[in-house]
């Protein structure tokens, strides 16, 4: 029986992406580099700092990775401030509850910043669901790396064969599985070009999910 629900925030809960591709080809532009959707698209499930380490090395960056850091979360937070329609993610709230209520134990394990995460629990009232939350920055290596998922995992109140995990990215379903848990993939349509295919199973709305689905989730994780 699944006893705890390890939850992505970014396209998993809200949908901050659309803030967080503003803030960063705006800082494109001022580092006056030029990344491709393609390549851009690659650094789904990745931390801000992995994202400019990588950026660093690639485009022979003299800022420093923490100064490159700083100035992104700046963007960001001002535009997310000023974003009236930013959402929870359709039938997600919902879900939330439904699982607290019926005892689920519920765990956050997001690449966000731990700003990032507060500022969306914070905004839409999270907190009192979740018994832990998990950042990507407090780790080395951002997910397909499994480290954050074993981590989280680690934090139940339940064995990790008693865990499922719900993500929206390639990344985040490989780090998933690599770290031994049932993953539950959901094809946002705010995800795109996300391969989901090695996801246990596959959800495109959170209304095919209750209580009930979720604790007798078949215990098959995938070799």
């Amino acid at each position: 029986m699944i006893q705890t629900v390890i939850f992505d925030m970014d396209g998993v809960i809200v949908d901050t992406e659309p803030v967080h591709r503003y803030a960063y080809f705006q800082q494109f532009g001022e580092l006056n580099i030029d990344v491709t959707e393609e390549m851009f698209t690659s650094f789904t499930g990745n931390s801000t700092r992995n994202v400019f380490q990588n950026l660093k090395t690639l485009f022979n960056l003299e800022q420093d990775v923490e100064d490159l850091i700083q100035r992104k979360r700046s963007i960001f937070n001002e535009a997310f401030d000023t974003k009236s329609d930013l959402e929870l993610l359709e039938g997600v709230e919902n879900l939330i509850k439904v699982l607290h209520q019926n005892g689920m134990q519920l765990i956050l394990a997001s690449s966000a910043s731990k700003v990032t995460i507060e500022r969306v629990f914070g905004r839409f009232q999270l907190h009192q669901y979740f018994t832990h939350i998990v950042s990507g920055e407090d780790f080395p290596k951002s997910k397909p790396d499994p480290a954050i998922f074993e981590h989280a995992a680690s934090l139940s109140i339940a064995f990790k064969e008693n865990c499922i995990v719900i993500e929206d990215s390639t990344n985040g379903v490989k780090a998933a599985k690599a770290a031994g848990i049932y993953c539950v993939g959901y094809n946002s349509i705010h995800s795109k070009l996300q391969d989901l295919s090695a996801a246990d199973v596959v959800i495109n709305h959170f209304n095919e999910l209750d209580y009930e689905k979720v604790a007798e989730y078949k215990i098959d994780i995938k070799k």
